[in-house]
């Protein structure tokens, strides 16, 4: 087993292995959020062309993938955005078009050996030179920053984009910065899961998670820790039996998912009988008649900017109206209340949302 650690390129293949496991889920849960969970699939399928142009100019062809996904991940949500009717034709033909497009690339090129473009599309631990090192930590980096630093904003963007507008968010850029970090997400994972199925690293941990936890944030470390567990099993299994990296974390991923989806039963049943025992949780925000509308319309904002996002779908949960407060129990208006007031961005902008 300690033989394993020794090769350099093991060592390299562990760390982008940590790096991606981290950087993965942490963009895969709002993708799964606004239920674009197969956007990292297509990114995929145009990198294929960034990789085929840095074969055919002889550069890194890590950094003409970032560039070449980033390009195309903000055609996508920019066709998303308009929300045409052939959007989703537009989208096919950017995706095949990508894949071919790589392909030829590769073939007009110097580097055109077989062996080099399935590393990319499968992944492999033998291809992970220290160059590439350095560009996955950098790219991880920036990745966890942004889906960090901007978890709330991020957040109220894939929940509700009209509610965030009104909040004074810029979702417009939300999104495409969005978009973009998932972009750069493919290109740090190709080396190590391969571009067909980097998108199953996004999509996977997360909804593993959701079995498990109720709230975002624990959706979201909950994942992280699934991605880099996986992430790591599958490079050390692939090391021992000689397989694809790829594959092996994927399936190691799938396996997780069911063991958690068992698990979640028969915890979600203890959670209804501690429920139904305690009854059910106070809300310490009142939510006003419909005489007074612009208390109404503070108490829905608060309510909603002190949740604590559990739009992620864990057991127990229905993704409705309902708020979910750090700790407690989904909490819900009583019937009558009027919870579709305008909503005021004072509130949500001292909580951090809006800043």
């Amino acid at each position: 087993m300690i033989e394993m650690f020794q090769p350099d390129f093991m060592q390299r293949a562990f760390l982008a292995a940590v790096l991606v496991g981290v950087t993965a889920p942490s963009i895969g849960i709002y993708l799964v959020q606004r239920r674009q969970a197969l956007m990292g699939d297509g990114i995929g399928h145009v990198a294929l062309t960034g990789v085929g142009l840095g074969f055919l100019f002889q550069a890194n062809p890590m950094w003409t993938a970032v560039l070449v996904c980033v390009l195309g991940a903000v055609v996508m949500e920019l066709v998303r955005a308009r929300g045409n009717q052939r959007g989703d034709i537009a989208l096919a033909m950017l995706f095949y078009g990508g894949m071919a497009g790589g392909k030829l690339l590769v073939s007009m090129s110097s580097q055109s050996g077989a062996g080099s473009l399935e590393s990319y599309l499968w992944g492999s631990i033998l291809f992970v030179s220290p160059g590439d090192l350095v560009v996955i930590g950098l790219l991880a980096a920036v990745v966890i920053a942004v889906t960090v630093g901007l978890r709330r904003q991020l957040f109220a963007v894939c929940q509700d984009e009209e509610f965030a507008r009104v909040t004074g968010l810029p979702v417009r850029v939300l999104n495409l910065l969005l978009a973009v970090m998932a972009a750069v997400t493919v290109t740090v994972a190709m080396r190590v899961v391969g571009l067909l199925l980097v998108s199953a690293l996004m999509v996977v941990p997360v909804a593993a998670a959701q079995q498990l936890t109720r709230s975002f944030a624990a959706t979201q470390a909950t994942a992280i820790g699934v991605g880099v567990v996986t992430a790591l099993l599958g490079v050390g299994t692939s090391y021992q039996v000689d397989l694809p990296s790829g594959p092996t974390i994927v399936f190691l991923a799938i396996l997780t998912f069911a063991l958690f989806s068992a698990i979640a039963a028969p915890l979600a049943r203890r959670r209804h009988r501690a429920s139904a025992e305690h009854g059910p949780a106070v809300c310490d925000v009142a939510l006003p008649g419909p005489a007074n509308a612009n208390a109404t319309a503070t108490a829905t904002a608060t309510a909603t900017a002190t949740a604590t996002e559990d739009s992620s779908g864990g057991p127990g949960t229905a993704g409705g109206p309902a708020a979910v407060l750090e700790g407690t129990e989904p909490v819900r208006a009583p019937a009558g209340a009027a919870i579709d007031a305008p909503l005021s961005g004072e509130s949500l902008s001292s909580r951090g949302l809006a800043q």
